[in-house]
Order: C-alpha cells, then sequence, then structure tokens
C-alpha cells in the first residue's frame, strides 16, 4: 500500500512525480487497511541527506501492498549540519523525544560519515547507542544499512570492523546461504548489491556473534544477517537502497575531490557498473580533463547526462523484495496496539517462534 504525506516533506512530491503513489492523509483515514509507523534514523552528511531520504521512502513505499506506511524521519543533533540541511531538519523531522513518545513498529538506521578509523570517537557514538537500546526494548525490528550495522556489531557483540587494503566499491553479486528464513522468501537466489566502504565485519565475525547470516557473496562477503531470534535486528552490509545513479553520483564526488586535491589519485571505475561505452565516454573525459589541468585550460563538465540513462539497476527488485517480506513478517507479528516481542519462550505459532506482550 502506498506512503501516506503526513507532513509536507518535499520528497513525497517528487516520489509523485515519478509515480508512486502517495496518499493524502484525509484519504488514507478512510481506508480500512492498517497502519505502519516506520521510524527513519537519517545519519547521512548534508550532501546525502535528502536523497537517502528519498530513496528509503521510495524502496518502502514500493515494497509491499498490505499497509499504509507511516516513514517519521528524524537524526542526531549531534551531527554536523550547514545551514539548508540543519533547515531542512528543521522544518521536516520529527524530535527524538517525540519519536520515543508516541513508539515506532519497526526502524530503519542509515549509513553515516566518519571522521577517522575509530567509531566509539564518532559525535554520534553514545546517542546512536541511546536509540539503538531504546529500539531493542521498544521496537519489534531494526534494519541497520552499512555503518549503523558496523556501529551495533561492535557496541553490541564487541565486533570491531577491519580496515580493508582498498575500497568495496561497485555492484557485486551475492546469494542466499539460507532459504528457510521469510526475509528471503521468493526473493530471487543470486542478486546484486551496491557497497561502497572501506571496512567490513567478516562472516567470522558474524558467526562468533551468534548472528545468522542470510546472503553472501562468492568472497565470504556478508550482506544480509539477523539478530540470532531472526528479527529483532537486520543488518545490512550493503545500500540495496541505491538509485541506479547512486554510483555515478560518488564517482562525480571522487573526481571533484581529485581535481581539488582532497585524493591523490585518479579514481577508479565502480565495480561492475560501467558497461564498455560508459567506461570510453569516461575515459575520454579523463583524457581532456587531465590535458586541460596541464595546460591550466578550463576544466570540461563531468558527462553526466551523457551517462545516466546508459546504466543499469540490478539489485532494486531484490532490494524491495526484501523490505516487502520485512514489512509482511511485521504487519503479521504486530498489531495495532503496536506490540512488541520478547523471549522468555517460544511459541510454536508464532512466525520465527516469537512471543508478544504488550508495550
Amino acid at each position: 500500500m502506498p506512503l501516506v504525506a503526513h507532513n509536507r516533506l518535499p520528497t513525497f512530491d517528487r516520489l509523485r512525480e515519478e509515480g508512486l503513489r502517495v496518499l493524502a492523509p484525509d484519504f488514507a483515514l478512510h481506508q480500512d487497511i492498517r497502519e505502519l509507523h516506520i521510524g527513519l534514523l537519517n545519519m547521512m552528511p548534508d550532501a546525502a541527506l535528502e536523497a537517502t531520504e528519498r530513496q528509503f521512502f521510495r524502496l518502502i513505499g514500493e515494497s509491499n501492498p498490505i499497509a499504509q506506511f507511516y516513514v517519521h524521519p528524524f537524526t542526531l543533533d549531534e551531527l554536523p549540519r550547514g545551514e539548508a540541511a540543519r533547515a531542512h531538519i528543521d522544518k521536516y523531522y520529527e524530535p527524538y523525544s517525540k519519536i520515543r513518545a508516541e513508539g515506532l513498529d519497526v526502524l530503519i538506521i542509515t549509513g553515516a560519515n566518519v571522521v577517522g578509523s575509530e567509531l566509539s570517537n564518532q559525535a554520534f557514538w553514545k546517542p546512536l547507542i541511546e536509540v539503538v537500546d531504546w529500539a531493542h526494548e521498544s521496537v519489534t525490528s531494526t534494519v541497520c544499512s552499512c555503518l549503523a550495522t558496523h556501529a551495533v556489531l561492535e557496541f553490541r557483540y564487541k565486533q570491531k570492523r577491519i580496515p580493508q587494503s582498498h575500497k568495496k566499491w561497485g555492484v557485486f553479486p551475492h546469494y542466499i546461504v539460507d532459504k528457510s528464513h521469510p526475509l528471503v522468501t521468493d526473493i530471487n537466489t543470486r542478486f546484486d548489491v551496491p557497497h561502497s566502504r572501506w571496512n567490513t565485519v567478516s562472516r567470522e565475525q558474524f558467526d562468533v556473534a551468534g548472528l545468522r547470516v542470510l546472503v553472501e557473496s562468492d568472497d565470504g562477503c556478508v550482506h544480509l544477517a539477523t539478530s540470532a531470534d531472526g528479527i529483532r535486528t537486520i543488518f545490512f552490509q550493503g545500500h540495496p537502497e541505491y538509485d541506479t545513479i547512486s554510483l555515478l553520483k560518488e564517482y562525480k564526488r571522487e573526481i571533484r575531490a581529485f581535481v581539488s586535491g582532497q585524493r591523490k589519485d585518479y579514481p577508479p571505475f565502480p565495480e561492475n557498473y560501467f558497461g564498455p561505452s560508459e567506461k570510453a565516454i569516461c575515459n575520454e573525459f579523463r583524457f581532456l580533463l587531465t590535458e586541460a589541468i596541464q595546460n591550466k585550460t578550463t576544466l570540461p563538465a563531468f558527462p553526466e547526462e551523457l551517462l545516466i540513462n546508459q546504466v543499469d539497476n540490478t539489485w532494486r527488485d531484490t532490494a524491495g523484495g526484501v523490505l516487502g517480506n520485512w514489512m509482511g513478517l511485521i504487519y503479521q507479528i504486530t498489531h495495532s496496539d503496536r506490540r512488541i516481542p520478547f523471549m522468555d519462550h517460544v511459541n510454536p505459532d508464532d512466525p520465527l517462534n516469537l512471543k508478544w506482550k504488550r508495550a
């Protein structure tokens, strides 16, 4: 069922323009359909704040036909923000105190940019732990994306992420290793996932933590896992929410960083993303750019318009399928009074052997 535009967030208008069905709140009230209230803790930096917001709203809105989705975006005050991003947050996001008081059915936590290698030194570290601990006790299920996965693995399971010799960047094939979990029902057994990160948590670390690995790549890179109970916490290391052009935009930003001197080397292509014709266009641009830098002439414009309709999306259907399965599972194991799971003993009549108590 569609998203409900319960505030004036511009993302709703953008998604309507894309053809996604978005209900006005007065219309939604006349539909005899359950609501699901979804928190989105958006920790992305200013440049990606609204794009990440749209990506998750879109993925939620396309995911499942059984409920009306009220998405409640919020962030952490400790994250540094510029004037425009702060104005957007103040106008359209909800304070965490309100989120906590009113409750959620589920929570999604995005990744974040960090300064330095130590997560525990980041300004958001303690506030993030507070949100995760609250969600663990008060929200049926939490999805952690990329860096949020690394953070939770560190502070809850004592598994610290491992720096890699090179950035895992591009689109990579993965396969299901545990077909019995409802999250991976009726999705492709092999599918692609975008990644963009310098650090990883290994399969061995997931196993030591007692987590349930559902999806990994040929090289043992875990993409999808859950807490031992199968539902309380869902971990993504990749970025299934990415738009088709997200990696293209990131490639462009990396070239800008090279030109400005913020990175020493010219960025490589994201793996398995550009085809031969797109690589040829990019190589020609690199030649022209290098020539302009050497001759101190006007720099050429990045050929984004030539590339934007050439790159393929090979992950969205499966991403929507997994999220749809998650929403369907949450729909089954919650109720309109927002019951939450606890693990005192199992009940074979409940999905994933969970028992429930009232919040």
